[in-house]
């Protein structure tokens, strides 16, 4: 039974013992749209013409015998990686039933390809009783790295716990999606326990509240920090990163969504992350702004729903200030829709921050930035640094550029006004705003597009440096794979969003995220 689509929130649900109500929307006004107002048949042959494109990028990246995508590939669509994720491996699924329900590819192709995947998925060596997949592998035969490719420096098998949420993701996906593989694709799911990345006992005072998520957790002893313990309570020994996710506005909330709809952590861990760092005199002032707002109580769970002010609105922030922080969960979960006060609202002010910042306030004549290949070598960080709690946060150039306008009473500005030198756009970012600025990613696109020459014979390259016009000339498949869902959902009204939600993870979600009240405003 599938969730019932785009029904105003007025919802009451018995959550762990809390009742918890939710407002309806007609009880606040509007202040974020939900979803476009539909697309022309111009618009629409644009946006599949992209996706034609972004899929030849994942189908040449992908190997035919493992059904395993690369993590990268050249721009001339030769010479992909010798290595994928997780989060690669499920983002090439829901990419191919996308690909298929836009009709690029046929019916049996698409089955074709993921009953291999799926195959070698229930093959490779995991971490047993959790069920979780370690981070990296050969695309090649499935092995799990030791040694990374090219350089044979030493990997120590990691379990991510975001990873895995995406993983984890795209099962949910294929079985809705695919009736025929729904057996295996169900049975990859069930075996995944998220309890073992859940610590019960973190966080345990008023900044906190409920539990958190660590980073993930390794079999074996790592080189640095790690902290041994087994919240699966098998009687083995892991070690777990020294970091939890701890912020709210974060794409490793996929791995508490559907660790609380498995029932493996509980439905406070909701609440449990941080909108902001408290205001506490000086004692978080090393974060971006000082930032304003009030507690609130879910399920029992004190909560202060901070937020920050940039250019007349206030908004949660994400930790480096990036869209797909922000953005990429709702590829998946429909958090505009079942939050009428929380994500309705920040969606669309996070989409308006990062247009402003590269349209008006950098200058760019462009925007959307994201995490991606780097144009000038490797890999980099890219946001919208003021949107971001971190103070040396997410950067949106070559430059590095701080921007520093202190934090009242506690630290002084030491960059308030900054020139902007070269920026960098990664288009993924601006797809991922389709549902709530359609005209002006369609715009921003076209421009990246034929201004600045950053589109190849698989779509969109990854990045480009506005000002120099440096290319990266590779594709992310992680990145692909976020354009592909992104306009699956605008030509067919969520569909990827649909297969991923089902009656259960609704019952068990929705109300969780209708009782919850952001301070963000848009003007």
């Amino acid at each position: 039974m599938k969730r019932t689509p785009k029904l105003v929130v007025l919802c009451a649900a018995l959550v762990a013992g809390a009742l918890i109500v939710a407002p309806s929307a007609s009880a606040y006004p509007a202040q974020g749209a939900v979803k476009g107002a539909g697309h022309s048949d111009g618009e629409a042959k644009v946006l599949k013409g992209y996706a034609a494109d972004t899929w030849k990028s994942l189908s040449a990246m992908t190997s035919k015998k493992t059904g395993l995508p690369a993590d990268k590939l050249e721009g001339d669509l030769s010479t992909p990686s010798d290595n994928t994720s997780p989060t690669n491996i499920g983002g090439y699924l829901w990419s191919t039933i996308s690909a298929r329900d836009l009709g690029i590819i046929s019916k049996t192709d698409a089955y074709t390809r993921m009953k291999t995947t799926l195959k070698t998925l229930a093959s490779i060596e995991r971490h047993e009783p959790s069920g979780m997949y370690y981070n990296w592998y050969s695309p090649l035969d499935g092995h799990k790295l030791t040694v990374w490719p090219g350089s044979g420096d030493p990997v120590d098998p990691f379990l991510s716990t975001v990873d895995n949420g995406w993983l984890a993701a795209s099962f949910r996906i294929v079985a809705e999606a695919e009736p025929r593989l729904a057996p295996e694709a169900n049975a990859l799911y069930e075996s995944m326990d998220f309890s073992y990345f859940h610590d019960l006992a973190a966080g345990a005072g008023a900044a906190y509240g409920a539990g958190l998520n660590r980073g993930g957790f390794w079999a074996a002893p790592p080189p640095g920090c790690s902290v041994p313990g087994n919240y699966g309570d098998d009687g083995s020994e892991l070690y777990y990163t020294c970091h939890h996710y701890d912020t709210t506005v974060s794409e490793a909330r996929i791995a508490t969504y559907i660790g609380i709809s498995k029932g493996n952590i509980p439905a406070t861990a909701y609440y449990g992350t941080l909108r902001t760092m408290p205001d506490k005199g000086c004692d978080f002032s090393w974060q971006e702004q000082k930032p304003t707002g009030e507690t609130r109580e879910y399920l029992g769970v004190p909560v202060y729903e901070g937020i920050y002010q940039y250019r007349g609105m206030s908004l949660v922030p994400a930790w480096g200030g990036s869209m797909f922080e922000a953005l990429m969960p709702d590829l998946l979960v429909p958090e505009a829709e079942w939050g009428p006060r929380s994500w309705a609202i920040n969606h669309p002010a996070t989409v308006r921050a990062q247009k402003e910042h590269g349209l008006d306030e950098a200058g760019y004549g462009y925007w959307g930035f994201s995490p991606a290949s780097d144009p000038f070598a490797g890999y980099a960080e890219y946001g919208v640094e003021e949107v971001g709690m971190s103070t040396d946060g997410y950067a949106s150039d070559k430059e590095r550029t701080n921007v520093d306008k202190g934090y009242d009473g506690c630290r002084e500005a030491t960059n308030p006004t900054p020139t902007f030198g070269d920026g960098v756009v990664t288009p993924h970012a601006a797809f991922l705003a389709l549902p709530y600025d359609k005209a002006s990613v369609l715009q921003n696109l076209a421009g990246i597009k034929k201004n600045l020459g950053a589109y190849g014979p698989g779509g969109f390259y990854d990045a480009v440096a506005t000002k120099s016009g440096t290319v990266a000339a590779r594709y992310l498949s992680l990145d692909q794979s976020m354009i592909m869902a992104a306009i699956a959902n605008e030509l067919l009204d969520d569909r990827v969003k649909d297969y991923f939600v089902d009656s259960n993870f609704e019952a068990a979600v929705r109300p969780l995220i209708a009782a919850q009240v952001f301070g963000s405003r848009l003007e």
